[in-house]
């Protein structure tokens, strides 16, 4: 592989070759990185609702609960 492109242009290599796997592999890019993204924003979410949920179960139990229950 170094051999095919030992003798092309620098732009071949840093311009040309990175755009055109960008073209042809763009979507599938796209469809990974709006995956991940979601799924962390899902993550985000779910930790979001579950110390809301244990933030309002310890406010309204007030210390009429021994903590040791835990």
């Amino acid at each position: 592989m170094r051999e095919i492109f030992a003798g092309l242009p620098w732009w071949v290599k840093w311009v040309a070759v990175p755009v055109i796997a960008l073209v042809v592999f763009g979507g599938l890019i796209a469809t990974v990185v709006g995956f991940v993204i979601g799924l962390l924003f899902k993550a985000l979410i779910f930790v979001a609702l579950v110390g809301g949920l244990i933030y309002i179960v310890r406010k309204f139990m007030g210390n009429s609960s021994s903590r040791s229950d835990w």
